[in-house]
C-alpha cells in the first residue's frame, strides 16, 4: 500500500551506480530503509535529487510499505522543510550532525513513536532559527528529552535533600553512590533545570560556560551508554565540544 508520511533522513549510502539506500525516521513507521533509484544519474531530471537525502533533511513522502520487507520504496518526495541556516552555519551544522548521530546510535527498534518524531522535527527547526545561546544549549536539552522518549527519563529533581544525580539508576538521590557514575553540584543542578524546561526558547535563560557544557555532554553520553546496549562513541561529540562556547 501507499502511505503519506513525514520523514527525517538519518543516513544515506550509495547503491549500485546510480541509486541510494536511505535510512529515514518516519512519522508513521519509525525507522525505515528505502531504495531510491536513479538519483545519482548525471541527467537533467536527476540533477540535485541526491540533496534531498542528506542527513537531517526533512521530507514529505509517499511510500510503499510492506511490513514483511526490510527495504521499502519511495514513490514521491519533496521538501517538508527548507533550512535557512543549518546547511551553511558551521556551528548549527555540527549540532545538527550531533542530533542525527545521537539518533543513529540510540534508535534500535523500528516501531513508530510520533512523539519522538515531533521532538526531532521541532529540535531541528528550532536549531535552524535559534540564537547562539539556544544553539549552544540545545544538545543538552535534546539529549535529556530524548531519554524520556526512549523510556529512561531521569527521575526527581535537584534540591538540598537530593543533590546527587545517579546516572546508573537515572534519579536524584541523597548521597553519593558506591559506583563512579554520578554528578553533583552545578552539573546536577543544571540537569534538573534542563529537565524542567518545556519550551526551547527557555534555553535562552540558562547561562552556561564552555567547561560546564562539555562536562554535561560527557555525563549525558555516559548516561546513554549505561542505558543503551552497544551505544558506542559519537564521532561528532569531540567536534561539538570544541566549537560550543
Amino acid at each position: 500500500m501507499v502511505y503519506k508520511t513525514k520523514g527525517i533522513v538519518l543516513r544515506t549510502v550509495k547503491y549500485g551506480d546510480t541509486s541510494i539506500i536511505t535510512t529515514v525516521y518516519t512519522e508513521l513507521f519509525g525507522i525505515q530503509s528505502y531504495i531510491v533509484k536513479g538519483v545519482r544519474q548525471s541527467t537533467k531530471t536527476s540533477a540535485g535529487k541526491a540533496s534531498f537525502f542528506q542527513p537531517s533533511a526533512m521530507l514529505d513522502m509517499e511510500v510503499y510499505h510492506n511490513e514483511l520487507k526490510q527495504l521499502q520504496f519511495i514513490k514521491e518526495y519533496q521538501w517538508g522543510y527548507l533550512y535557512e541556516n543549518i546547511l551553511f552555519d558551521v556551528v548549527k551544522n555540527t549540532v545538527a550532525s550531533f542530533v542525527i548521530e545521537l539518533l543513529q546510535h540510540s534508535l534500535q527498534q523500528p516501531e513508530a513513536n510520533p512523539e519522538l518524531f515531533y521532538l526531532i522535527e521541532d529540535t531541528l527547526k528550532q536549531l535552524d532559527k535559534g540564537t547562539e545561546t539556544l544553539t549552544a544549549n540545545l544538545p543538552l536539552y535534546f539529549t535529556l528529552h530524548l531519554t524520556s522518549e526512549l523510556g529512561f527519563r531521569i527521575n526527581g529533581t535537584y534540591n538540598a535533600q537530593t543533590p546527587v544525580l545517579d546516572l546508573q539508576e537515572g534519579m536524584f538521590i541523597a548521597g553519593k553512590p558506591m559506583h563512579p557514575y554520578y554528578i553533583t553540584d552545578a552539573m546536577a543542578q543544571t540537569t534538573s533545570q534542563l529537565l524542567a524546561l518545556q519550551f526551547y526558547n527557555n534555553l535562552e535563560n540558562i547561562s552556561l560556560n564552555r567547561v560546564l557544557r562539555r562536562e554535561l555532554l560527557q555525563a549525558y553520553q555516559t548516561y546513554l551508554s549505561l542505558h543503551i546496549q552497544g551505544f558506542g562513541e559519537l564521532k561528532s561529540f569531540g567536534i561539538l565540544q570544541e566549537i560550543l562556547e
